[in-house]
């Protein structure tokens, strides 16, 4: 029987990040053969790590507070200096998301080299058998090398994130745990996950299959202006991504097709300067041409510009600017780049991300009930717990 001060079950982002600031005699276990994998496959292999944006606003939950003192506390920017302490570059892209300039292998090594300054242990390709509270912490049954063995830790840090990528591995053994130790958790569901529809729609949109146009999406109580892709599955993009997380089943999405800009007006200029041209003339150079296709199957586009009168130019607009669908459902977890919900909240406090009522136990980032944008958003999400689990098991001595 191996002992430790801190037994932090999961090396990904929250796991490793803890890992480096818990301090004492720290083990950090994982199935997977590396360190980080979601890390590694995250942002087209450059790891879109933080938002310049990363605020409490940026975050699903059922308790919408819960976040703010752990982001609070350690922010994008403490998170930057970390990087230029090891010489990382990176870029902005667009919406204040920051990526690697290189690898996201460059964070996972920062990381991992963080960890080894602050002693902790790292075992990979090890599986969590069974866990239970001892008098003096908890005790896991571990088997690597395809040999059992026990270790026993004063703390536990539940950090195995979500359902979501089950290839990689996910299995919601966070969720498993948190239960048998006492903990609620909320409801899960995939999201930042793609729509799928029924084949009455997908007739029309199998054809636009990598058609990408700028949308507005609303869901619930939610915009997002950014871009829109058709898919042989559905519908994608990073505007229907973030959608899907205020999405429930039955209900519809709206689509603008004009973000930003007045489409009756418009086409009422064009129509005083170029009338004699196609409708679907006008409209393909506002959006792509395969969509007008689309769209002339749905609406009446015959006819030039000069022939439309403000009403039925009036009507296409509220058309096309609030266009309603319906989704069939979601790609589901197998897709999905995180998980909505988990843990509740209610039973962690929010400086520590400790459980109130079982002294030891923590749980850090998407096994929590906190869920963020698209964008970098969910990544500073790990930082933060990570560091305030991290740093609060150090002040208590490891």
């Amino acid at each position: 029987m191996s002992d430790y001060d801190t037994l932090i079950l999961g090396a990904g982002a929250a796991g490793m990040m803890c890992a480096a600031h818990a301090g004492g005699r720290t083990l950090v276990v994982d199935h997977a053969r590396a360190a980080g994998e979601k890390i590694r496959i995250s942002g087209g292999g450059r790891c879109n790590f933080t938002n310049l944006g990363a605020g409490p606003g940026n975050f699903l939950s059922n308790n919408p507070h819960f976040c703010k003192s752990a982001l609070s506390r350690y922010t994008q920017w403490d998170f930057l200096d970390l990087m230029a302490r090891h010489a990382i570059p990176w870029h902005e892209k667009t919406l204040g998301q920051l990526f690697c300039d290189r690898s996201a292998k460059d964070i996972i090594a920062m990381l991992l080299a963080e960890m080894a300054d602050a002693g902790a242990e790292l075992w990979l390709q090890t599986t969590v058998g069974q866990v239970t509270q001892t008098g003096g912490g908890f005790t896991a049954e571990l088997t690597r090398d395809g040999k059992s063995q026990g270790v026993t830790a004063r703390n536990l840090v539940l950090a195995t994130g979500g359902k979501s990528i089950p290839k990689m591995g996910a299995t919601g053994l966070a969720y498993t745990l948190a239960q048998q130790f006492g903990l609620a958790l909320t409801e899960t569901r995939p999201a930042l996950v793609p729509f799928t529809f029924g084949d009455d729609v997908m007739v029309g949109f199998r054809p636009l299959a990598g058609v990408a146009a700028p949308v507005a999406i609303t869901s619930g109580s939610a915009t997002f202006d950014e871009a829109m892709l058709f898919t042989h599955r559905g519908l994608s993009g990073p505007a229907i991504l973030q959608a899907s997380s205020y999405w429930r089943e039955g209900q519809e999405i709206a689509v603008n097709l004009s973000p930003g800009a007045d489409l009756f007006a418009l086409l009422r200029q064009r129509r005083a300067e170029t009338g004699r041209r196609a409708l679907t003339t006008h409209l393909s150079d506002l959006l792509p041409g395969r969509l007008v296709t689309h769209l002339a199957a749905l609406h009446d586009l015959s006819g030039n510009l000069a022939d439309c009168s403000d009403d039925r130019l009036r009507d296409l607009a509220a058309r096309l600017t609030d266009w309603r669908l319906r989704p069939a459902g979601t790609e589901g977890y197998r897709t999905a780049e995180v998980t909505l919900g988990g843990i509740d909240t209610a039973g962690l406090d929010s400086r520590t991300m400790a459980a109130r009522a079982l002294p030891g136990l923590y749980a850090i980032g998407e096994a929590v009930d906190v869920t963020g944008w698209l964008g970098g958003y969910n990544f500073q999400w790990a930082w933060s717990s990570g560091w305030a689990a991290g740093t609060a098991i150090a002040a208590q001595g490891g």
